[in-house]
């Protein structure tokens, strides 16, 4: 958060309470309004995404104590809405109040300067601290990436794909990954430089990684141009790596795809990823599962879904089916009578999960011949003669009493 953002954005009035309001009621208004402006709710709306943004920023500060009090100081030392240019600062406007003078020595100490009631009177840690942190932000931020440069640093997040086969993702599976991926440069084991040569401190920021300059009453820091903010120089590149210390590597590892995961999902595996650099943590692998479709199963959620053929006589008078699992096969009995399309579950026979073990749901499918000899024929018409059951009496009874009107 810039120095200007402190003194330009109202973060109170973006979220719709006092200044005085406290976490409770600041935490209150800022889910309403996130609720209502969030992307997922406002598709393609920019101004909600611009309000949305607007408002997470001014929750960011505000809900964390030090932040809203270096905010609030900067608000007052600067006066909101307009920056403090009587008192030498650019903006205009001047203190809220009236115009003001000052020592900037008592700024920059935190002395009393005009007793109690004057600009400068916060004692250690007061304003001297505030000016410090907004105008040696970019300091602070040099700082910090020049750390980040030559300090250890967590690996890469690595994404790659996996296809499994229908048993393999409902019954889980280990498979080896071979991927490429950022790593430690085998030759120069990270350092850049080239075998028998070393890196050494940069003379011009004497390994700091961040150079100062002045600037008026102020002091301003950033990344040492000789370094890049590293702290050190390679005289003499590592020839494999240019002196970068991280060459394209393929590895291979072995990973265990747990049982029921789902076409497109994606697995996350914490430390499988890219090694860190300078002994810092690998980061994380992430797996995107691709299943293939099975001969004869289905899947919906947990359960396992299979269509089975009876004939005729099965389905009339009642029989018993032995029909395949993932993992063996069951006997399964068929009602007498059973319909065409009639579903039969065989419980904890489907997809492992978390709590609970799907079922297999068998749907069972009538057949009817195709073509039929003389004698079957003959044995389906003496069948059809003697049945007097009507299948289909809503039907009739519709047609009856349109014909009787």
């Amino acid at each position: 958060m810039s120095t200007r953002d402190f003194i330009e954005k109202d973060y109170y009035g973006a979220l719709g309470v006092s200044q005085g309001a406290d976490a409770a009621e600041i935490k209150k208004a800022y889910r309403k309004l996130a609720t209502e402006l969030h992307p997922d709710k406002n598709p393609g709306n920019a101004e909600a995404e611009s309000r949305f943004k607007e408002v997470s920023e001014a929750y960011d500060v505000l809900s964390d104590p030090k932040r809203r009090g270096e905010y609030d100081e900067a608000r007052r030392l600067f006066g909101a809405g307009g920056a403090g240019a009587r008192a030498g600062f650019p903006g205009g406007g001047g203190f809220p109040g009236g115009e003001q003078t000052f020592d900037f020595g008592d700024l920059f100490s935190g002395g009393a300067a005009g007793g109690p009631g004057a600009a400068g009177a916060r004692g250690p840690g007061g304003l001297g601290d505030l000016l410090g942190g907004l105008f040696g932000g970019a300091g602070g931020a040099a700082r910090a990436r020049s750390q980040a440069a030559s300090g250890p640093a967590r690996g890469q997040d690595v994404e790659t794909e996996a296809t499994l086969s229908f048993e393999e993702a409902v019954l889980g599976v280990t498979v080896p990954l071979r991927m490429q991926s950022p790593g430690s440069c085998p030759t120069c084991a990270g350092s850049g430089a080239k075998p028998g040569t070393s890196p050494h401190t940069c003379p011009v920021c004497q390994g700091a990684g961040v150079t100062s300059r002045s600037q008026g009453a102020f002091a301003f820091s950033e990344p040492c141009r000789n370094c890049r903010g590293s702290g050190s120089v390679v005289d003499d590149p590592c020839p494999t790596c240019s002196g970068s210390g991280v060459t394209s590597q393929t590895r291979t590892i072995t990973v265990r795809i747990p049982a029921g995961v789902k076409d497109g999902q994606r697995i996350r595996l914490a430390g499988k990823g890219a090694p860190g650099r300078r002994g810092g943590p690998a980061g994380d692998l992430f797996v995107v599962v691709h299943v293939a479709e099975h001969t004869l199963f289905g899947r919906k959620d947990q359960d396992l879904t299979l269509t089975v053929p009876i004939t005729f006589a099965e389905a009339a008078l009642g029989t018993t089916l032995t029909v395949p699992t993932l993992d063996g096969t069951v006997s399964l009995k068929v009602p007498a009578g059973t319909s065409s399309g009639r579903t039969l579950r065989v419980r904890g026979r489907g997809v492992p999960g978390k709590g609970r073990t799907g079922d297999l749901l068998v749907t069972l499918d009538v057949a009817v011949p195709v073509r039929l000899t003389p004698a079957q024929r003959q044995l389906i018409e003496d069948l059809a003669a003697g049945m007097d059951e009507d299948p289909r009496p809503q039907i009739t009874a519709v047609l009856r009493a349109g014909a009787e009107r």
